[in-house]
């Protein structure tokens, strides 16, 4: 059976302003205190804090159900379309419907989508804080409110979706 897999690329998840680590002229690491607890953790233990706690790809999935499979009856016509006009069977007939899924579910994020279907907790606290750590000053009162969810936006820019046996 082939399952549709909603996740992240895992990837080392990092500040933008992290500064690298500190070294002492001795050579040994520096005991200053890091700025941030994420910079030991990837886009995949992000990702499972976040669907701990608010059940994210499981609300883009219930709100989009429909539209994911119409990209599945899309992706299958054109591999038949091609069989039946001769051209070779893509390698995965899936990725058509995979990379748009991929991109539906970074959109459900951006466009503030996910606060809109009943997620508890959202708007989040920080978003409307505007609490934004691309910026130099990240929890400066002027900055603007930013869709929850996207506070550097790796997580975001990390997802996707795969087919798998």
């Amino acid at each position: 059976m082939v399952k549709l897999v909603l996740g992240v690329i895992d990837i080392p998840y990092r500040d933008p302003q992290q500064a690298p680590k500190k070294v002492r002229k001795d050579g040994k690491p520096s005991k200053t205190r890091r700025k941030t607890a994420a910079i030991d953790k990837t886009t995949g233990d992000i990702a499972e804090i976040l669907e701990d706690k608010y059940e994210i790809m499981q609300h883009f999935f219930d709100a989009h159900k429909q539209d994911i499979a119409t990209q599945f009856e899309e992706a299958v016509a054109g591999a038949l379309d091609n069989v039946l006009n001769g051209l070779p069977v893509a390698r995965d007939m899936f990725a058509p419907a995979t990379d748009e899924i991929g991109d539906m579910m970074k959109t459900f994020l951006s466009s503030r989508e996910a606060e809109r279907v009943g997620i508890p907790g959202t708007p989040t606290e920080s978003a409307l804080r505007g609490v934004n750590h691309r910026l130099k000053h990240p929890y400066a009162k002027a900055n603007p409110r930013r869709p929850s969810f996207i506070d550097t936006d790796q997580y975001r820019a990390s997802m996707k979706a795969w087919m798998k046996d």
